[in-house]
This record gives structure tokens, sequence and C-alpha cells, in this order.
């Protein structure tokens, strides 16, 4: 058995899904809130033969959590997290967690995403606004004022470090244990009139396309110096024969 082309194609297998994790950071750069997929790579050993050879997984997909950068937009119904939270949606698969904090306000006075999904206060219900009440000041714990009262709060979760994520619509993610609301605002807070960016650095995910690209060409000549290898070995061993 030729170890070095079973390690090639080990290689070739865990790049074609770090490529396919980048070129998706890619198209989602402009993403309002979207959080890039990163991969965990190890090793596997084969206790084969006398000698021990390695051979790279497949990679263990995640999804990033650090924050994206802050654009300043002015408007009332924009509000993006500072701090390690997010805000919660109701979409028609259950509730969902998300960071693009686009928002809009339905006829009813329905807080919405731009996708249509209730936006739900601390307790999971659904927010409602006066319509005829003019734009609502939104303070850093997620309290709404329009008018001279109040009008309900944005509700802020926190979710488990270890806890899995699974992507959803907007930009959202689905963890595979409850989040819990924030009770301490000193680290997160809401900032209205803000909207937060994809996670993704466009030069850096570029950097990582090339290199990924030239190591997929170096197993691809591993494996056809290999190919080689055992070409003229069974030529020249027949011969012999």
């Amino acid at each position: 058995m030729q170890s070095a082309l079973y390690v090639a194609l080990s290689a070739q297998v865990a790049l074609s899904n770090r490529l396919e994790t980048v070129s998706r950071n890619i198209s989602n750069m402009n993403t309002s809130g979207y959080r890039a997929d990163e991969i965990k790579f190890s090793e596997l050993v084969s206790k084969a033969g006398q000698d021990k050879v390695a051979y790279a997984s497949t990679g263990e997909m995640f999804i990033s959590r650090q924050s994206g950068g802050l654009t300043k937009t002015d408007n009332p119904l924009d509000v993006a997290i500072e701090g390690e939270a997010w805000f919660a949606i109701r979409t028609p698969e259950g509730v969902a967690y998300t960071r693009d904090g686009r928002m809009e306000m339905d006829a009813n006075g329905a807080l919405k995403t731009v996708n249509g999904y209730d936006v739900l206060d601390a307790g999971g219900l659904p927010i409602l606004l006066d319509p005829e009440g003019g734009a609502p000041h939104i303070d850093q714990t997620g309290e709404i004022l329009q008018g001279d009262g109040g009008a309900g709060a944005i509700g802020l979760f926190l979710i488990d470090d270890d806890a899995q994520l699974t992507r959803t619509d907007n930009s959202g993610v689905v963890p595979d244990k409850p989040a819990r609301p924030v009770q301490d605002f000193t680290t997160n807070g809401i900032r209205q009139g803000y909207v937060e960016g994809a996670n993704i650095n466009p030069i850096r995910e570029m950097t990582k396309l090339i290199m990924i690209t030239r190591a997929f060409e170096s197993a691809t000549s591993m494996i056809d110096a290999s190919n080689q290898t055992q070409e003229t070995a069974i030529r020249e061993l027949g011969e012999t024969s």
C-alpha cells in the first residue's frame, strides 16, 4: 500500500471542505450580521505497519462568533449589539437568534426583521409598536420609548460558548442549548442607528483561497508522483520476472 497516495487523497478531501467554507464566506461578506464558517482539523494516525502514518481529517465545521464591524446608518430602526448577545426572532421553524439588527415596523406596528420575522422581547413575545407614534428611541438595554411612554423592549440573549450552532435564515443560528436573557447590560447592549456587518475579512479569505489552491495542487502532484512510482515499479518488476 502506498501511504503517500492515501495521505494526499485525505488532504484533498480536507482542502475541498475548506474551499467550500471560504467560498461561502466570500459570498456573504456583505451580509449584515453574518457569522463566518470555520473548520477545525485534526490528524488521524494509522497504526497499520511498523511506521505510523498521519492522515488529514475531513475537518469539523463551526460558526465563528467574532463580532463584525459597525456601520452608522442613523435609521432609528437599525440596531447593533455591542458584546456577545443575540437578538431573538421567530421563524416558521421556531425561535432563532441573529446579529442582523435591520428592523422594520409593519402597518400594524409589529417589529419585524427585513425578512418579515417577529423580533422578540426577553420573554419570547413579539414586540408591538404604535404605527402612528413616530420614530422610537431604543436605549442600551433594548427598552423602546415611543411618544410619552414605553413600547416594550428588544430582548438580548446569550448562547453558551460550547453550544453547537446550526445556520438558518436572516443570518440566524439555532443553538442546541437554550439561550438565556441578558441580565447585566454592562458588557452587552444595543446601539441605535447602527448595523453590524459580517465578521469576514475579505483579504484574509482571499489569502486563504490562494493557499488552499496551492496546497491542493501540491497534493495532486503527490498523487501523480505516487502513481508514476507505482507504474515504474510494476514495469521494472515485470521485466525481471
